[in-house]
Order: structure tokens, then C-alpha cells, then sequence
């Protein structure tokens, strides 16, 4: 297993420009192995990295926690991973083992729990060194371009919905529809939920439609809780948007014992009304992404059912205009850098 050497784009500080760098990646250690990347995603979250927002991140580092690749060589105490298998890697970079979360299973929670692209260098380069707990193994019918999203937007997405306690039939109501939401359609009518998908302006119904929504809310002309509670309100409503008040004007949406589930970033306080909630013992709930082995059952799901992000594609040297791509807002709907590899 000899030092390898690639190219990386790192944050030389917070908010510099993203530089090409040539490094080596050195053997991996216990418990670790290196990565030869093909894929990797460009996700909002990567603006912790990049602007310097995540407490204590020392710099230079490199972003990326969206990697799809082949490993490329396996530390000690590996006994799962081999040379040439393909695999993914996410949010969650590996957890302790140790802490009451870890000892109970629940490793997400992981109190030392390790994030890709910030606890260590991420994907934004040829090769990646990550702990092995925190991998996926990703299916062939996947290509890395196909699979790099869905090891953050779409396992968070798929995730909580498989999580949430609805049942095949009942309503589930996406709110958004980006880089979260796109995905978020696809595994709720996947998994036989009657899908309702909520945005502004009439002309999302048809894409709404094309990835498997049976019911589609413009929330321009419509109310979208009257339009909810026409169908006996919703079991599940997914909030993948980051506007509090779009939030607001949709939680009452919610049928009797229902959920409103956060998995985007809120970009204030969100006010709800209690007595809605307390009378129908509805609740609102967050959730984080997963685990690798999370995100391998989203890949075999996605591979299966025929679940696709939708994608712009960029080189690893334009990883500065690919980043801008992102944050504008303006890609449909998520941004991926391919290595070449």
C-alpha cells in the first residue's frame, strides 16, 4: 500500500477560494482505508467548510462528504472492505463505539461522531482516508455520478421517511422541490405513499408529476392546509425548504397523530401554533442523515426502484464554479464533481 499522491481542492481559510493542490494521501491506518474517488457531491452543507461556519475546523481542509468511489487500499482491522469494491461515503464519517449512543446502537448520535469534509478531509480530490465504519458499498446498476447525491441529499431524505411511522396508502406531503425535495417525491411514491408534493408556482406540477407525485399544491393560488386537511390532512409532512415562514403556513396541514418532519435547515424560528398540536398529538421532529449502513440500504432502494438525482456535472478543477453553482440556488438540482478516475 504505497503513499499515493493527487490532486485535492482545499479551503486554504474561511471564505478563501478553493485551491488545486497536489498531496500525497498516505497508507491508511487501523481501522481506516483510502478511497480513490470518482464522484463527489457539491451540497450546502459544504458551506460549513468552505466559510468557516462549523466550530473549530482547522484549515487547510478539503470539502466533500458526497464521495463515490473504489477502494483503493485497506488498513489493519479491516475485515470487510477490499481493494476494488465500490463504495460511498457521507455526512456521517464514523462514530466512536464508546458513548451511550454507540453502546446503544444508535451510532448517528455518536457524541465523537466524525463528519467527512470537516472532521478530515473530505471529497473535493482524488483520494479520500476514512474510517471504514462509516462506508456503504454501492450497488453496480449505480454509476458515481448517480450515487454521489444520494449518499447525503437521498439518504437524508429516505431516511426520515422510512423512519417516520407512515404506513403504505397514507398521505405524505413533500414541501419543496430542490435538491432535498426532488428526492424526497421519488422515495415517498416508491414506497407507496400517497404522495403530495407542495411548491410555488404552477409550473412545477409537471415535474412534480414526472417523479411520482400524485397530487400537486401550488402554493401561489392554493392554500396548502385546506388542500391537506381535504384529504384527511397528512400523515407525514417533510419540510425539505430552508424558509421558516413557507413552515409555518404548512404545519396545520397535518391530519391526527401527524408528524412534520424537518430535514432542512430552517433559515430562522419557526412559530407554531400549540393547540393544533396538542389536541391531535401531532409533533414536529428533526433528522440527521444516517449511518454508512444507511446509506448503503439507500443506495440498493434507489438502485431498485429506480430513484435518480437529478444532476449538473462539473471537473474536479472547476470545483470553484461548480461550489457557486450550488449556493446560487439556481442547479437542478444537485451539483456533482467527477474525477476522471
Amino acid at each position: 500500500m504505497p503513499i499515493v499522491t493527487g490532486r485535492s481542492m482545499q479551503v486554504p481559510s474561511p471564505g478563501a477560494p478553493f485551491q488545486l493542490t497536489q498531496k500525497e494521501f498516505p497508507e491508511p491506518g487501523p481501522g481506516h482505508l483510502r478511497i480513490k474517488v470518482q464522484a463527489c457531491g457539491v451540497c450546502h452543507s459544504d458551506s460549513l467548510t468552505k466559510e468557516g461556519h462549523w466550530p473549530g475546523i482547522e484549515y487547510p481542509r478539503v470539502p466533500g462528504h458526497e464521495v463515490a468511489g473504489i477502494v483503493d487500499a485497506v488498513g489493519p482491522d479491516v475485515p470487510l472492505f477490499k481493494p476494488g469494491q465500490r463504495v460511498g461515503l457521507g455526512w456521517h464519517g464514523g462514530h466512536c463505539n464508546f458513548c451511550e449512543p454507540c453502546r446503544r446502537g444508535d451510532f448517528v448520535l455518536c457524541e465523537n461522531q466524525l463528519i467527512s469534509g470537516i472532521s478530515f478531509d473530505g471529497g473535493y480530490a482524488d483520494y479520500v482516508i476514512a474510517p471504514a465504519n462509516a462506508l456503504a458499498l454501492m450497488p453496480d446498476e449505480l454509476s458515481p455520478a448517480d450515487a454521489a447525491p444520494l449518499l447525503c441529499a437521498g439518504i437524508t431524505t429516505f431516511n426520515a421517511l422510512r423512519n417516520a411511522g407512515a404506513r403504505a396508502g397514507e398521505t405524505v406531503a413533500i414541501l419543496g422541490i430542490g435538491g432535498l425535495g426532488h428526492l424526497a417525491i421519488q422515495y415517498a411514491a416508491k414506497s407507496g405513499y400517497r404522495t403530495v408534493a407542495i411548491a410555488r408556482g404552477a409550473d412545477k406540477g409537471p415535474l412534480a408529476k414526472q417523479l411520482g407525485a400524485h397530487v400537486y399544491i401550488d402554493s401561489t393560488t392554493q392554500n396548502p392546509v385546506e388542500e391537506l386537511q381535504k384529504m384527511g390532512g397528512a400523515k407525514i409532512i417533510l419540510a425539505t425548504v430552508t424558509s421558516a415562514k413557507a413552515l409555518e403556513w404548512v404545519v396545520d396541514g397535518l391530519g391526527p397523530a401527524g408528524k412534520f418532519l424537518l430535514v432542512g435547515a430552517p433559515d430562522g424560528p419557526v412559530v407554531i401554533n400549540p393547540f393544533p398540536m396538542l389536541l391531535g398529538r401531532r409533533t414536529v421532529a428533526g433528522w440527521p442523515s444516517g449511518t454508512g449502513m444507511d446509506s448503503e440500504d439507500t443506495l440498493k432502494f434507489s438502485a431498485l426502484t429506480g430513484v435518480r438525482s437529478m444532476n449538473e456535472v462539473y471537473p474536479l478543477e472547476q470545483a470553484e464554479e461548480a461550489y457557486a453553482r450550488m449556493m446560487s440556488g439556481k442547479a437542478r438540482f444537485r451539483v456533482v464533481l467527477t474525477m476522471g478516475n
